[in-house]
Order: C-alpha cells, then structure tokens, then sequence
C-alpha cells in the first residue's frame, strides 16, 4: 500500500530530511517516492539527491504529484503558501500532515475548509534512525484508510502518541526539546569520562548507550525511572553518593525549570 504513494513535502529542511531519511533507512519508502519542494532550489536538489527524491520547484506541483501533503514549513509561512491551495488540497485523494508547531485541525478548517483531510503531528529529529517520536492531535479529519497510512507511514520510525489539542504544546516540549537536553547531559557525562582518562570516543559511546538502554529498559517494563533508579543505588555505594550529589546541585529541579521557560511559566 505505502510503496505506491508519493509523499510530498511543502519545505525540505532538517526535520523533513529526518523523516525522509527515516523512511528510506528502514526501507518504508524508496526515494524516487518521495517529492520535496523549497524556497532555495539549488540547495533542494542538492540535499534531495542524498536520498533520490525528486525536486520540484512550487507547492503546487508538490500537491499535484502526492497522495499525501506534508506540511513542513515554518508556521507563520503556512497561510500564505497554502491558502491558494485550499481547493486542491480538499479533493478526495489527498490528505495532509501538518508537521508545525502550534497549528491544530481547527486552524487548518479555518484556513483551508473543512473538507480537507488533515493530521497534525509534532515529531523529533531522533526519526531520522527510527527511534522518533510523532506527537499526533487526537482530533484529525482523516478516514479509516487515510489514518492506516498514517500509521503505516511513521510506525515503523516512530513512537506515535495521540495528545489532545490543549497538551500538544508540552508533549513537544519533552519530545521535541528534550533531545537537546538529553544531548547536553551526554556531552557531559562524556567530559567527565575525559577529566578521568577515557578517550572521548569511548566515553561518549557510553553516555550514548546508557541513554538508549534506560529507555528501551522503561518501554520494555514500565518500571518507574526511580525504581530503575532505586535498583543501582545500594546502600554507601558510588551510585547513591552521586544521585545525593545531584540532588545537591538541583539536576530534577533544572530539568523542570528548562521546561517552565519553554512553556513560559
């Protein structure tokens, strides 16, 4: 079913090459499948013919040329670029995700009509070597074969999880801003390997695979991250004199507050 649709993007930038990178790695689509559009054509084709997909050089050929429309523009582009598409983008052979933070499926109605088919997603970079999270609004105006390409689209690269329209703003804070984060407490840990000795490859292989391990090990289990914790700590031992430290220094506290300052609080 997935191999005979084009997907079309409405911009080419870092997260749509995640997700196109994504897809072609873990054999979901061949590239010749995917059809890209962007302000800057001559950067386009270059970055297009990393992975074969096909340049073309205005949204509407985009539209023309795909079963499904990915929105990947910035959000204050959207109006303007796809408002003279309205009625193309309604016919019945088309559906759209939108991949813009801080539109939901009411904008879009608003803005495009209400028969157009749309999904509103919020995902990671992390999509780009199949271990993505797709933030997706619970409401949508998909059908029941358009949501099962949906699915069949992202599963295999992502963890999809369905939010209300009112929490989709945090849900991306932790899935779409916490990389950086989780990025920053990996270079550390590897600076510290360094400060004691370790070649800095080696050390941030660790850092790495201990992030990726705790979290296969959650989603495996469900265990509670302070259980997981509690496990590791025995008592005088190494680990608990760091987590005091830790505790010292506020790491939990700093990590909610990086939060608050994205939410605004």
């Amino acid at each position: 079913m997935i191999e005979q649709k084009t997907i079309g993007f409405i911009g080419y930038g870092n997260m749509a090459q995640a997700i196109a990178q994504g897809w072609v790695k873990a054999g979901v689509l061949k590239g010749e499948n995917i059809v890209a559009c962007a302000a800057h054509y001559d950067k386009l084709v270059a970055n297009a013919a990393q992975l074969g997909v096909r340049p073309l050089h205005t949204p509407e050929e985009v539209v023309q040329a795909s079963d499904v429309v990915i929105i990947a523009i910035k959000p204050y582009q959207i109006e303007k670029v796809l408002a003279p598409l309205a009625e193309e983008l309604a016919q019945p052979r088309i559906f759209v995700i939108s991949l813009a933070a801080g539109w939901n499926l009411e904008q879009y109605q608003d803005l495009l009509g209400e028969d157009v088919a749309v999904q509103c997603t919020i995902p990671n970079t992390p999509i780009a070597v199949g271990q993505g999270i797709v933030i997706a609004e619970q409401d949508h105006s998909l059908n029941d074969d358009q949501v099962a390409v949906f699915e069949s689209l992202f599963s295999p690269i992502a963890q999809i999880e369905r939010v209300d329209s009112k929490h989709m703003g945090i849900a991306m804070s932790i899935a779409g801003c916490a990389p950086a984060f989780t990025a920053m407490y990996m270079e550390a840990l590897g600076d510290a390997g360094v400060k004691y000795g370790l070649q800095r490859d080696v050390a941030y292989r660790l850092a790495a695979k201990v992030v990726e391990g705790v979290g296969a090990l959650y989603m495996a289990t469900g265990t509670h991250p302070g259980a997981m914790k509690d496990a590791v700590s025995s008592p005088g031992g190494a680990t608990i004199k760091g987590v005091a430290e830790l505790e010292q220094k506020a790491f939990r506290g700093a990590v909610i507050a990086a939060i608050d300052a994205i939410e605004g609080k």
